[in-house]
C-alpha cells in the first residue's frame, strides 16, 4: 500500500531498471512529480475510464464522474482478490454483513450473475466499479483531448518547476 510516488523514488534508488509510475496519475502535475523522481514514464488507467472510446458501462462512468476524493476502499467482496474501487451498496452490506469472502475464483463465480444483471439493469449498487484513488479528477475527455490537455498541463508544471528553482 505505498504510495506511487514514495515507490517510484524508493525504486530508482535501488535499481537500474527502468521504471513506469502507476497509480492515482490523473493529469500533467501527476506525469511530471513521477519524471522528476526518476520514473521514464507513466501507465494513467483510471484517468481514460470515463473517455467515451473507453467502452466503460456509462453508468460506471457517471459514477466516476460524480465520485467524491474519499470514495474508493480496497475490497475483496466481488472477485476475492484485493481491489480498489468505488464503494458501493454491495460493498458496505458484505463487509457489515460478517458473512466470509470466498478466494478467488470463487468469490467472482458466484458474484459473476450479480455483476452481469446490475450492468444490465443501469444499477451502480451491484456493479463492480474497479478505479484508482484519484478517481475525483476524472474528466469525461475524448481519449484524444484527454492526452492533449495532460501534455499541456505536464508542460506547463515542467515550466514552473523550472521556474520556482531559478527564482
Amino acid at each position: 500500500m505505498t504510495g506511487t510516488m514514495s515507490l517510484v523514488s524508493q525504486l530508482t534508488n535501488a535499481v537500474s531498471t527502468p521504471i513506469i509510475a502507476a497509480g492515482g496519475i490523473m493529469d500533467g502535475r501527476g506525469l511530471a512529480a513521477a519524471l522528476a523522481l526518476g520514473a521514464c514514464g507513466v501507465q494513467m488507467g483510471t484517468a481514460f475510464l470515463t473517455c467515451p472510446e473507453a467502452g466503460v458501462h456509462p453508468a460506471f462512468q457517471q459514477a466516476l464522474l460524480d465520485v467524491d476524493d474519499d470514495s474508493t476502499v480496497m475490497t475483496r467482496t466481488f472477485s476475492g482478490r484485493p481491489a480498489r474501487g468505488l464503494r458501493n451498496r454491495y460493498i458496505s452490506e458484505m463487509e457489515d454483513s460478517g458473512v466470509p469472502v470466498l478466494p478467488f475464483p470463487l468469490q467472482n463465480t458466484l458474484t459473476g450473475s450479480l455483476r452481469a444483471a446490475a450492468a444490465k439493469a443501469n444499477d451502480t449498487d451491484f456493479m463492480s466499479m474497479w478505479c484508482g484513488q484519484a478517481a475525483a479528477l476524472s474528466r469525461g475527455l475524448p481519449a484524444a483531448e484527454l492526452i492533449e490537455t495532460i501534455v499541456a498541463e505536464y508542460q506547463e508544471a515542467a515550466n514552473s518547476a523550472f521556474h520556482s528553482s531559478i527564482g
